[in-house]
């Protein structure tokens, strides 16, 4: 029997299963069907699955998927003249997940990339018609990231979709994602970062936190993008160099460094050596500052960390022929001044040093 629905929009009727599209979906991973499967052939299918007139599946793919193990030939199946369009579509796609089986975290995140593109689409036609049609308002007044949707909701496009796919405002942890995904997927990244972003990806799925995986891809981008321009022959020796260091003492931070701390050292590092290809120009030599120069700033121990990790061997980088011959008379002085400077400093640290164990035996005979 055929039943018709002009208020929805649907017709009611049966059809063969194969003639059925499922077309592109967001999930990818139908779960446990044995529960399922074992209702619909204890009970019959007591909801149709729903399918465009042109017979795409909109909603119903996991009853789709276990009808299809019972060998069913035909299905009961809504066909809804009112779904055409791609973000109807999307809705009813995410309708039928909230009311069976939950998306992962990154199929979430795979719909809430398209869906924001629709509603961003959507929203700048309707500024747009606004705009220039006769709704009276001028250029300017509704910009398409805040206008309001056709479902009555306000907010960017990515809150919008965030609050469609998980009812909070969800964006910036489903932004997170998404650009782990665009990392994965992007073929101009390295094999070891693709690798990692799927691997977090997939750690993400089960539970793992999504921050410290963004961070974690940050910093091993930041590496990646090091490494890369240490290798460009078409980049300044000196700057190539730098960008090895930096690579190399990256990829020794020990284990136990936060996700966080790791994204900031490779940002800065990365940050600074782009600094430098800008010009692709060693910086002169500069004579070290006089005590009524003004106060001189004092930097971090952290500071002092990276400084000699980054200078670790460097005299084994540089012909000493060419240096002497590089140099100007200035530019010497001031290496001289420099190096006499660094070796008061150490002999004041390994005093510091000397003095603090003293102490500390000093003390333990006392406590013995």
């Amino acid at each position: 029997m055929v039943v018709v629905s002009e208020r929805n929009g649907f017709i009611g009727l049966e059809r063969t299963v194969d003639s059925i599209t499922i077309g592109t979906r967001h999930r990818t991973d139908y779960g446990d069907l044995a529960q399922l499967i074992a209702s619909i052939k204890r009970d019959g299918l007591l909801q149709p699955v729903t399918i465009t007139p042109d017979g795409v599946l909109v909603c119903g793919a996991r009853r789709l998927a276990a009808i299809k193990q019972l060998g069913w030939r035909t299905v009961n199946v809504w066909v809804r003249s009112g779904i055409t369009d791609r973000l109807g579509a999307l809705l009813a796609e995410q309708d039928d997940n909230l009311l069976h089986k939950p998306l992962t975290p990154t199929e979430q995140a795979t719909l809430y990339r398209e869906l924001k593109e629709i509603m961003a689409e959507e929203a700048a036609q309707r500024q747009a018609a606004t705009q220039f049609g006769t709704g009276g308002k001028q250029p300017g007044q509704a910009g398409a990231g805040e206008s309001p949707g056709p479902y009555g909701m306000k907010g960017d496009a990515r809150e919008q979709a965030a609050r469609l796919i998980t009812g909070t405002d969800s964006s910036q942890r489903l932004e997170r994602i998404a650009h782990l995904q665009t990392l994965a997927e992007n073929p101009d990244q390295s094999e070891e970062v693709r690798q990692r972003a799927r691997a977090e990806l997939a750690a993400i799925d089960t539970g793992s936190p999504v921050s410290p995986a963004f961070q974690r891809l940050n910093a091993h981008t930041s590496v990646a993008e090091l490494e890369r321009i240490a290798n460009d022959t078409d980049v300044d020796e000196i700057v190539r160099h730098h960008a090895q260091v930096a690579a190399h003492s990256l990829r020794e931070t020990p284990a136990d460094v936060k996700a966080a701390e790791l994204e900031r050292l490779a940002v800065e590092a990365l940050r600074r050596v782009k600094e430098q290809t800008k010009t692709q120009k060693p910086r002169p030599l500069r004579p070290a500052p006089k005590p009524d120069e003004g106060t001189v700033p004092q930097f971090p121990v952290r500071a002092f960390r990276v400084m000699w990790s980054e200078m670790a061997a460097w005299w084994l980088h540089y012909d000493v022929a060419d240096i002497a011959h590089a140099l100007t008379d200035e530019e010497h002085e001031a290496f001289q001044e420099t190096i006499e400077g660094t070796v008061n400093f150490a002999r004041q640290i390994a005093e510091h040093r000397t003095t603090a164990r003293v102490a500390q035996d000093a003390a333990a005979r006392v406590i013995a």
